[in-house]
């Protein structure tokens, strides 16, 4: 029976645990930066009743309509980020004015923060899908009267606020998450149904699971 080389296969075995380190810190790079390229819009109910549920629909249709043009001619998260900080004194005043025409004296808490969401999909021009996978993403976190209630996301930078039912992605957006992103994140977030990207996709999704 042949000897076996015990330093030879603890070789194997490091170099294969340090090809697996660096693979996951290299995804853990490409997940922070697609965090980064984001701004979500994020808003709670103030409970599950019927009522509030149908509240935070309107706050959001209103929102999205009145507030959207302020983030027109942003080029990046970054600049969505701060006009959104520079103006949450009008996006308040939005939602509150909602809250109050329908008749409930909830109070709306806005601000820019970070907030968990889970993996999200929205569908490509043609064939296919941005699948943004489950993390801590900046958001404007809309908050009506105790928010218990379940909550409503989507993106405000690249726009995807504006579509309603099925989630789609307008081809100006597309483009945009492909100047924003490496080849090797737009890959990530697009081609997530390819068996090797698949496997990246699911480290994607545990890490972003470890900060919820």
């Amino acid at each position: 029976m042949p000897k076996v080389n015990l330093m030879r296969v603890f070789g194997v075995i490091c170099a294969a645990a340090l090809v697996l380190v660096t693979a996951v810190s290299y995804i853990s790079w490409q997940v922070n930066d697609i965090e980064d390229s984001v701004l979500r819009l994020h808003i709670v109910a103030n409970s599950d009743s019927d009522e509030d549920q149908a509240l935070k629909l309107k706050v959001r249709d209103e929102v999205v309509e009145r507030c959207g043009f302020l983030f027109e001619n942003c080029v990046s998260a970054e600049q969505s980020i701060k006009t959104a900080a520079d103006n949450i004194g009008f996006i308040k005043y939005v939602a509150e004015q909602v809250i109050t025409e329908n008749g409930y004296n909830y109070d709306a808490d806005c601000q820019v923060t970070q907030c968990s969401f889970p993996t999200k999909q929205y569908e490509r021009p043609g064939d296919g899908v941005v699948s943004l996978p489950r993390g801590e993403y900046n958001a404007l976190n809309i908050k009506i009267g105790a928010a218990k209630g379940k909550n409503w996301w989507c993106v405000m930078y690249p726009p995807l606020c504006f579509v309603d039912g099925v989630a789609s992605v307008p081809d100006e957006t597309d483009e945009l998450l492909k100047s924003q992103l490496t080849a090797s994140e737009y890959e990530l977030i697009t081609e997530s149904d390819r068996p090797e990207i698949k496997i990246k996709f699911k480290i994607a999704e545990l890490l972003g699971g470890q900060q919820d």
